[in-house]
């Protein structure tokens, strides 16, 4: 299993995690008195996402380098 896939899988778990979360704080919310930390839940996933995703956006610009493919 190669370290591309391996962060793929991870980015697409962290954003379904983030999704579920995300729905579950917009049920919450609609509650007359929602608990406070329940608006911090999707702020996990996203620490995951952010540098899965970066380095998915970047993957094909370093494999270009790489191969030394100018155009």
């Amino acid at each position: 299993m190669s370290l591309h896939y391996l962060i793929r899988q991870v980015h697409r778990w962290a954003s379904i995690v983030f999704t579920v979360f995300f729905i579950l704080v917009f049920i919450a919310s609609m509650r007359p008195q929602p608990v406070e930390w329940v608006f911090y839940l999707p702020l996990a996933p996203l620490f995951v996402m952010l540098p899965t995703g970066l380095y998915l956006f970047a993957l094909p610009y370093f494999q270009r380098a790489r191969s030394g493919n100018k155009s």
